[in-house]
């Protein structure tokens, strides 16, 4: 058998590979330009599926550091009078008691320490205004206003009972008198 080399025009499509022949069929210009629209509409469903799919991801990442960071916010509440009633009984004991109970005193001194700690390392801190600072009412609660004389307006008097924040946000203000004095 000789070689016979064929003339391209001679030569039939070959199948593809899933075995059906290919079909080249025309499509006039409306039937393009409904194709057109209909591959726009589902780009940009696409689109928005993707964005909408973003946005929850975004979402749910800052609903789970949020849930981390401020989870505990109600227990932390919950814990402040501990706070306070460890400070006030502190606070109360003379010296006499102090010298007759001085374990027992060093003991509630080192519970409140541990307490500190523990707010500390869940991102508690305290809020203990001086006599003397400015007044801010983010912070702070006036529980009364008093003219003292030698004070300046706005300043605080007294600290009634320390304030806490729970990272950025405030848990409890601290609760303070204020001068109210003009000059």
């Amino acid at each position: 058998m000789q070689d016979e080399k064929l003339n391209p025009s001679d030569e039939t499509p070959k199948p593809e590979a899933g075995g059906a022949e290919p079909e080249f069929d025309y499509i006039d210009a409306e039937e393009l330009d409904r194709l057109k629209a209909e591959r726009d509409e589902f780009r940009d469903k696409f689109m928005r599926a993707l964005a909408d799919a973003e946005n929850s991801r975004k979402r749910s990442e800052r609903d789970r550091r949020e849930a981390e960071q401020y989870g505990g916010s109600r227990l932390a509440r919950d814990l402040l009078p501990v706070h306070d009633n460890l400070r006030r009984a502190l606070e109360a004991i003379s010296d006499e008691q102090r010298a007759q109970s001085a374990a027992l005193i060093e003991g509630v001194e080192l519970t409140l320490r541990e307490l500190h700690n523990v707010f500390g390392k869940h991102g508690i801190t305290l809020i203990s205004p001086q006599p003397g600072d400015q007044f801010d009412p983010q912070i702070h609660q006036a529980m009364f206003e008093a003219p003292v004389p030698g004070t300046v307006a706005g300043t605080v008097l007294q600290c009634m009972a320390d304030g806490f924040m729970l990272h950025d946000r405030l848990l409890r203000p601290a609760q303070v008198g204020v001068s109210s004095n003009v000059g």
